[in-house]
C-alpha cells in the first residue's frame, strides 16, 4: 500500500515544476526518502508497530541551552506544527520533525498531507530554529 502511495506521490510530483520528488517504492527495511523543497523527508513503516512514520532530520542538537531549546520544541509541537511534532533522534543526535499514522485504513490523501505537513514545517522552522540557536 506505502508503496503504492510513494509511486502515485512521486507521478504527481513530476507533474509541476518545482515539485517534490524522490523515491518510489520501500527499500529492503522499510524506509524511503523523498525531496521537498529544502527538505529531506523519511517514510518509514514500522511493521512491528503498525505504523507509518515521515520525518525530516532539522539539526543537530545544540550543546548548550538545551533545556531553553528543549522547552522551545514542546512549545511548537503544541500547535505550530500542526499535525506533527519536533523529536529527538537519540541515535543521530538530531532534532527532527515527524508524524506517525496507524498504517491500517491509511489512504493516499493522508499520506499525502502528512508528508506535505513534515516537509512545510521542515522547510519553515530548519533556519529559524539554528538561527535562535546561534543568537541571532
Amino acid at each position: 500500500m506505502v508503496n503504492a502511495y510513494l509511486a502515485r506521490y512521486a507521478a504527481s510530483a513530476r507533474g509541476g515544476a518545482g515539485s517534490p520528488g524522490g523515491a518510489s517504492a520501500l527499500d529492503e527495511t522499510g524506509y524511503a526518502q523523498l525531496q521537498h523543497g529544502s527538505a529531506t523527508i523519511g517514510v518509514n513503516v514500522l511493521e512491528a508497530q503498525g505504523v507509518l512514520m515521515v520525518f525530516s532530520p532539522i539539526m543537530v542538537v545544540p550543546l548548550s541551552g538545551r533545556e531553553a531549546f528543549y522547552r522551545r520544541l514542546l512549545e511548537l509541537s503544541f500547535v505550530a506544527t500542526s499535525d506533527a511534532a519536533f523529536a529527538i533522534d537519540r541515535s543521530r543526535n538530531e532534532v527532527v520533525v515527524r508524524s506517525l499514522r496507524r498504517l491500517s485504513a491509511l489512504e493516499y490523501e493522508e499520506f499525502e498531507d502528512i508528508v506535505t505537513t513534515v516537509s512545510q514545517v521542515a522547510d519553515k522552522w530548519d533556519d529559524a530554529l539554528l538561527r535562535d540557536v546561534r543568537g541571532g
